[in-house]
C-alpha cells in the first residue's frame, strides 16, 4: 500500500546514517539535507552522537515517534529493526535500500518475509528492499546521484532497477527533461511498478499531477493490473513510455508451429503495451527521447517539415521518418518559390528546407512562419541547428524559443552542438525546453509515439461465438495434445469461423467419392504428423482419381499417419492466424500474411485476447504487408472486415478456452468467395 507517510513524510529516520558520505547511509543523509527536507530528521548510528549536524541515536528504541524510516544496514539486522519501528515508533513508511534478501539466497527471502509481515501488520508501506530509494518534490530519500530537478510538471519515473534508473536519469538530464518523482522499487516485495501505477491512477489530479510516466520494467508480475491502470491513466490524459527488459528467449527451442516459433513472452509484452496504449522503447536514449516528445505540443498528423542548415543530418532524419511510416512531403508551387526568394542563393525549400550554413536567425524565423501559416500539408516541424561558426547561436536559439511558444504546430529542436555550443544549448534548455541532440533517435522515437494506438477496449465480443458449445467441446475431449481434424473443425465452427470443405479417412473410396463431389483438382494431406511437408505428407493440384489413389497409398504408409485428408484446391491470398497462451498474460493472438511473410519475414502483429474491432484493425494495418491486404498494383484487395471478424471471433473463443495453449491457422485463404481456413492445428492442455 502507498500512503501519505511514504509520499510526504513529516519526519524521517535514517537507520545506518553516517558521517562518511561515501557510504550509503551517509549519502542518504547528505541528499536529504541538500534537498532541504523540511521535516524532522533523525539518524540512528551505534557509534555517533552527531551525523552531519543531525542528532544521532545509538538505537532505534531511543528515537521519537517517526513517520518514515530509511534503512541502510546489513540485511540480517533489518527484520528486528523494522519490527521495533513499526510497532513501537509508529513508522508507517519504509524504504529498505539494503541488499542480501530474496534476490540472493533463500535465507534472504525468509528475512524479507519477516520484514514484510511486521510492515503489513500495521498497514505500513514498503519500498524495496535492494533499491536506491525514492525521491520527489518533498524529499530525496536515495543514496545515489545524480539528483534531478523536481517540478510538478516533470516526469514520474518508476524503475525495477536502481542502477539502470541512474543511467536513465543521466540520459534525461542531458536533454533537459525534468522529473516529478523517481521510484526505485527493487525487489518489489510489497510495492512494484504495477502498484505505483495503481496509486497514480487512483489519486490522479488532472491539474496538479504529472501527465508523463516513464517505466523501466524487469518483470511484469501482474499484467492485468498494469494493463488496467496504464490504460486508465492514458485515457485521463497521461502519456506512458516503457522499457521491458529481459523479454527475449536465449537460444532456439523446438516449435511445433509457426505460432510457437514466433510467439514468446516478448510477444505478450508487445501485445499488452499495444492494448494499454504504452509506447514501447528499447533503450535508455529512446525512452528519454519519447518522454521529451511528450513534453511538447501534441502531434496531430504525420507530415513533417525538416528545417536545417546542414544537409546530411536532414537526410538521415528524413530516412528515419520514412522508415517509421511518417511523411516528409515535397513542398513546391508558388508558396515554395516565394519562400526561396526570401533565403540566400543556394537554399533549398523542397523539404528538407536547407537555409545553408550562412543562413541567419531571421531566415530560420521566416521558414518556421511559412511552415506554420502557409504550408497546409505540414503538421510539425523539426529544426536542426548546430554551430556552423557563422551565426550567433544565442540569437538563433532565441528565435527557436519564441517560435516554440507561439506556434500551434509542434516544433522539435535538434541542437547537436552540445560541446562547441554547450553554453548556448544550456541557456535554451533553461527556458523549460528539451533538446534532441540526435536526429535519427528523434525520428525513430517520434514514429513509435505516433504509431502507438490509443488504449483498447477489453470488452469481449460475444456475437457469433457459441460459448456453451465451445466449453462442451473442450470438456468432451479425452486427452491433452493436438486435436484431431474433426475436433478442430467443431471448435472453429462454434466460433463461426469459415472452413474449407474436407474429409479425413482411411478409406480411399470414401476420399474418391468426396473428390468427385467437390470436383478436381484437390489437395491431399496426411493426418497425424505435425510437420506434414517435412515427410512428404502434402500433395497439391491432384487432377484425377488415379493420381489421388496413388497419393493415398503412398501417404498412408508414412510414419505416424492416422488418415489422409482431402480438400478442394482453392486459389487466393494466403493469410496467417495464430495464438499462444502465455502464463499470467493469457492468449497472444498473431495475424499476418501467410507464406514467405510469416515463414521468413516474420511479418506479424500481436494482440492480447480478447480483441476489440478497433484493436484488430490496428493490428492488420500495422503489418508491413498491409498494402497487399488493401490491394496494390491493380491486384484486388482482401475483405478486411471479414478478416477482422474472424480474428475477433477467434480471440473470443480463446477467452473461454484457456485449455488451448497453441493454435496455428495457416493458411487462412482469401478467395473470391470469402475467407476459409484451409489448415489448422490446435494443441490443448487439460
Amino acid at each position: 500500500m502507498i500512503n501519505r507517510e511514504l509520499i510526504n513524510p513529516q519526519s524521517i529516520v535514517v537507520v545506518g546514517g553516517s558521517n562518511n558520505i561515501h557510504k550509503p547511509g551517509g549519502c542518504i543523509v547528505r541528499n536529504l539535507l541538500d534537498g532541504q527536507y523540511t521535516g524532522n530528521l533523525y539518524v540512528v548510528n551505534t557509534k555517533e552522537d552527531d551525523v552531519q549536524g543531525v542528532k544521532s541515536y545509538r538505537s532505534v528504541e531511543d528515537i521519537p515517534e517517526t513517520e518514515m524510516a530509511i534503512l541502510a544496514i546489513p540485511s540480517p539486522a533489518c527484520p528486528k529493526v523494522v519490527e521495533i519501528l513499526a510497532k513501537q515508533k509508529k513508522v508507517r513508511a519504509f524504504i529498505v535500500i539494503s541488499a542480501g534478501f530474496g534476490e540472493e539466497t533463500p535465507e534472504g527471502g525468509r528475512l524479507e518475509e519477516q520484514m514484510l509481515q511486521s510492515i503489513n501488520e500495521v498497514g505500513a508501506s514498503l519500498i524495496g528492499p535492494n533499491c536506491i530509494g525514492l525521491m520527489n518534490m518533498n524529499y530525496h530519500g536515495v543514496f545515489t546521484k545524480p539528483i534531478p530537478e523536481f517540478h510538478a510538471d516533470g516526469v514520474d519515473f518508476i524503475s525495477s532497477s536502481g542502477g539502470t534508473a541512474l543511467f536513465i536519469i543521466e540520459s534525461a538530464l542531458t536533454k533537459g527533461l525534468r522529473f516529478s518523482s523517481v521510484w526505485s522499487v527493487g525487489n518489489s516485495k510489497q510495492i512494484g511498478v504495477e502498484e505505483v501505477l495503481e496509486y497514480m491512477d487512483r489519486t490522479f489530479d488532472p491539474i496538479l499531477d504529472s501527465k508523463i510516466k516513464m517505466l523501466y520494467i524487469e518483470q511484469i508480475k501482474d499484467p492485468d493490473k498494469l494493463l488496467y491502470h496504464a490504460a486508465s491513466l492514458i485515457r485521463k490524459g497521461c502519456h506512458i513510455a516503457a522499457i521491458k527488459a529481459g523479454s527475449t528467449e536465449v537460444g532456439k527451442r523446438a516449435a511445433s508451429s509457426h505460432t510457437g516459433a514466433i510467439a514468446n513472452s516478448d510477444s505478450a509484452v508487445e501485445a499488452l503495451f499495444r492494448k494499454a496504449g504504452i509506447v514501447r522503447c528499447f533503450s535508455r536514449e529512446e525512452l528519454t527521447t519519447v518522454a521529451c516528445i511528450f513534453t511538447l505540443k501534441e502531434v496531430k498528423g504525420k507530415n513533417c517539415a525538416i528545417i536545417t542548415h546542414a544537409g546530411g543530418p536532414a537526410v538521415m532524419l528524413a530516412d528515419a521518418l520514412e522508415k517509421g511510416r511518417l511523411n516528409v512531403p515535397k513542398l513546391s508551387g508558388p508558396i515554395a518559390t516565394e519562400l526561396k526568394s526570401k533565403l540566400y542563393p543556394g537554399a533549398a525549400v523542397g523539404n528538407p528546407i536547407d537555409i545553408i550554413g550562412t543562413g541567419t536567425p531571421e531566415h530560420l524565423a521566416t521558414v518556421i512562419d511559412y511552415c506554420e501559416n502557409r504550408f497546409e500539408n505540414i503538421d510539425l516541424m523539426m529544426v536542426i541547428f548546430g554551430s556552423p561558426g557563422l551565426v550567433k547561436l544565442y540569437d538563433a536559439y532565441e528565435v527557436l524559443h519564441k517560435k516554440m511558444e507561439e506556434c500551434k504546430k509542434p516544433i522539435f529542436p535538434v541542437l547537436p552542438s552540445i560541446v562547441t555550443a554547450g553554453p548556448e544549448v544550456k541557456s535554451f534548455i533553461k527556458k523549460s525546453h528539451v533538446n534532441f541532440s540526435d536526429e535519427v533517435t528523434l525520428g525513430t522515437a517520434l514514429s513509435r509515439v505516433i504509431n502507438t494506438p490509443k488504449p483498447m477496449s477489453t470488452d469481449v465480443q460475444l456475437q457469433d461465438v457459441n460459448i456453451l458449445e465451445v466449453r462442451q467441446i473442450i470438456e468432451d475431449l479425452p486427452n491433452s495434445g493436438y486435436l484431431f481434424p474433426k475436433d478442430v473443425r467443431r471448435l472453429l465452427r462454434a466460433a463461426h469461423i469459415p472452413l474449407v470443405e474436407e474429409i479425413a479417412s482411411t478409406d480411399c473410396d470414401e476420399l474418391l467419392a468426396f473428390a468427385r463431389k467437390v470436383k478436381f483438382p484437390v489437395v491431399a494431406k496426411v493426418v497425424g504428423p505435425v510437420h506434414k511437408s517435412d515427410i512428404g505428407g502434402v500433395a497439391l493440384n491432384i487432377r484425377s482419381e488415379e493420381h489421388l489413389r496413388f497419393e493415398f497409398e503412398r501417404m498412408i504408409r508414412l510414419p505416424d499417419v492416422k488418415a489422409v485428408m482431402v480438400q478442394p484446391m482453392l486459389k487466393g491470398q494466403e493469410l496467417f492466424l495464430g495464438a499462444k497462451y502465455e502464463n499470467r498474460f493469457g492468449h497472444v493472438v498473431l495475424c499476418g500474411l501467410g507464406g514467405i511473410f510469416v515463414e521468413v519475414l516474420k511479418d506479424v502483429s500481436y494482440g492480447l485476447a480478447p480483441l476489440s474491432y478497433e484493436e484488430t484493425f490496428s493490428m492488420i494495418r500495422s503489418l508491413r504487408g498491409y498494402p497487399i491486404i488493401k490491394g496494390t498494383r491493380g491486384q484486388k484487395g482482401i475483405d478486411e472486415q471479414l478478416y477482422a471478424d474472424i480474428i475477433v471471433r477467434l480471440s473470443t473463443l480463446l477467452r473461454f478456452a484457456t485449455e488451448v495453449k497453441e493454435m496455428d491457422i495457416n493458411p487462412l485463404l482469401a478467395t473470391e468467395n470469402g475467407l476459409f481456413v484451409v489448415d489448422a492445428r490446435i494443441r490443448i492442455e487439460k
